[in-house]
C-alpha cells in the first residue's frame, strides 16, 4: 500500500505520552479528552492516537478500519492544546488532522465519513437534503433575502435542516428584527460553511466551499456576517483570509451583547430559573471568547447563572465537532461526553442548561432524554432564552 506524506514526521515523533493532555484544567478527573471519556483506551488518548498514526505512516503497521475510527474520533475540542507542557502544542489537533488528509488522499475512511463528505460535495450540506428546503425554517418569519443590509445572517446546515436548531434559528432571526438590525440571509442559496470538511481532513473541498462562498459574498456585497454556529465563525474568521476572504465576522452572543449594551434589546425579564452554561469549543478554546455567552446571560433579569465544575477552557466538548455530530463515533454509551455533560449539568441543580451552538444543542438534548432528564432540564439555545423573556 501507498505510504501517506505526513507533513509533520519531524514532529509527531516529540509526543512521549505524558498525559497531561487527557486532564481538565483543573485536574479532578482524567476524561477531558472527549474520546478519552468515551473508551478509557490510551489508544484514543491524543497521546495515543499520535503514536498510531506515527506507527501508520511510517510503516510500521497498516491502514485499518478501527485505525481509522480512532483517528476520526478526535473532535479536535483543543483540550489537548490547552493542557500539553510542550513547544509544539499548538499543532496537537493539527498533527490528527493532517493524518487525516493522508486518508482522504489514499481513500481510506470511514464509511459516515465518507457520506458526510460526499453530501456536501453533491448538496451542500452533510445531510444530503436538497437545498430547495434550506429556507424552509423561515416559514413564519418575515425575514429579506439578503440585498445590501449591514449584517448577513448565516444560518448554517445544522440551523437550516435539523429540527431542533431550526427553532434557535427562528429565534435568533426574531431578536435581530426585534432589535432592528439590518440583516438579510442567504435562503436556498447558502452552502456549509465548511470547517467540519476542514477537520475531517478534504482540504480541496474545503478549498471549493471557502472560495464559492468567498465569490457569492463578493458578488453580494457582503462586508459583515452574524453566525448561528460558532464552527461557521470559525470558518469565516480563520480559514477564508487564506482564500481572499477577509469579512468582519460576529458569532450571534457577541452581537447580541453588543445590542444589549446599547439597550437595543431592554427589559428582559425572565422567569427565575437557575442556569448553567456549556462553552462550545469553536466559540471558546478556538476562538478564546468565554464571556459574550455569558453577559447575554447575566443581563436576563431572574435568571441566576451557575457554572458546572468544568467550564471555559476546561469545559468537556459534547463530542459533536470534527463532524461527529453526523457521524457519532463517540456515541453509543453512557460514556459518551454528551451524556457526561448533562449530568454534569443535573449535579448543579440547574433548571436549564444553556448552550450557543446548534451541534451542542442538539448533542445535548438528544442525551437528556437519555439520560431520563426531560422535564428535570430543558436545554436551550441562548437565542431561545432571550427570546423567551420578552
Amino acid at each position: 500500500m501507498k505510504r501517506p506524506a505526513y507533513k509533520y514526521t519531524d514532529m509527531i515523533h516529540r509526543c512521549f505520552r505524558c498525559g497531561y493532555c487527557k486532564f481538565p484544567t483543573d485536574w479532578e478527573d482524567i476524561t477531558n479528552c472527549p474520546a478519552y471519556a468515551r473508551f478509557r483506551l490510551e489508544s484514543y488518548s491524543p497521546g495515543g492516537r499520535l503514536w498510531l498514526i506515527r506507527a501508520w505512516v511510517n510503516g510500521e503497521m497498516e491502514w485499518t478500519e478501527h485505525l481509522a475510527s480512532i483517528v476520526y474520533s478526535c473532535a479536535a475540542c483543543k483540550n489537548c492544546v490547552e493542557m500539553c507542557p510542550l513547544s509544539f502544542r499548538d499543532e496537537l489537533v493539527n498533527m490528527v488532522i493532517a493524518a487525516k488528509n493522508e486518508m482522504v488522499e489514499l481513500g481510506l475512511l470511514p464509511s459516515s465519513v465518507k457520506t458526510f463528505l460526499e453530501n456536501v460535495q453533491l448538496h451542500g450540506n452533510p445531510y444530503g437534503i436538497p437545498a430547495k428546503k434550506r429556507n424552509e425554517w423561515m416559514e413564519g418569519i418575515q425575514i429579506e433575502e439578503y440585498n445590501g443590509q449591514e449584517f448577513l445572517y448565516y444560518v448554517g446546515c445544522e440551523g437550516s435542516y435539523d429540527t431542533r436548531a431550526q427553532l434557535a434559528a427562528k429565534a435568533l432571526s426574531e431578536l435581530l428584527l426585534k432589535a432592528g438590525v439590518s440583516f438579510g440571509v442567504l435562503g436556498d442559496k447558502e452552502i456549509t460553511d465548511g470547517n467540519e470538511v476542514e477537520m475531517l481532513g478534504e482540504d480541496g473541498l474545503m478549498e471549493w466551499v471557502a472560495e464559492k462562498n468567498i465569490k457569492q459574498f463578493k458578488e453580494l456585497g457582503v462586508k459583515k456576517v452574524i453566525t448561528l454556529s460558532p464552527h461557521s465563525y470559525n470558518a469565516f474568521k480563520n480559514t477564508y483570509p487564506k482564500f481572499d476572504g477577509g469579512f468582519e465576522v460576529f458569532h450571534y452572543t457577541q452581537i447580541l451583547s453588543d445590542l444589549i449594551k446599547k439597550g437595543k434589546l431592554a427589559d428582559l425579564n425572565g422567569a427565575q430559573k437557575n442556569v448553567t452554561f456549556h462553552d462550545p469549543c469553536f466559540l471558546g478554546r478556538w476562538n478564546n471568547d468565554y464571556d459574550s455567552p455569558r453577559k447575554v446571560l447575566k443581563a436576563l433579569n431572574g435568571i441566576t447563572l451557575v457554572e458546572m465544575g468544568r467550564n471555559k477552557k476546561g469545559a468537556l466538548c459534547c463530542g459533536g465537532g470534527g463532524g461527529n455530530f453526523y457521524t457519532d463515533i463517540l456515541g453509543g454509551s453512557e460514556d459518551s461526553p454528551a451524556r457526561i455533560r448533562v449530568r454534569e449539568a443535573a449535579e448543579t441543580g440547574a433548571d436549564i442548561l444553556a448552550v450557543a451552538c446548534p451541534n451542542c444543542l442538539t448533542m445535548l438534548e438528544d442525551a437528556v432524554k437519555v439520560e431520563g432528564l426531560d422535564g428535570k432540564m430543558m436545554v436551550q439555545d441562548i437565542s431561545e432564552i432571550v427570546s423567551g423573556s420578552f
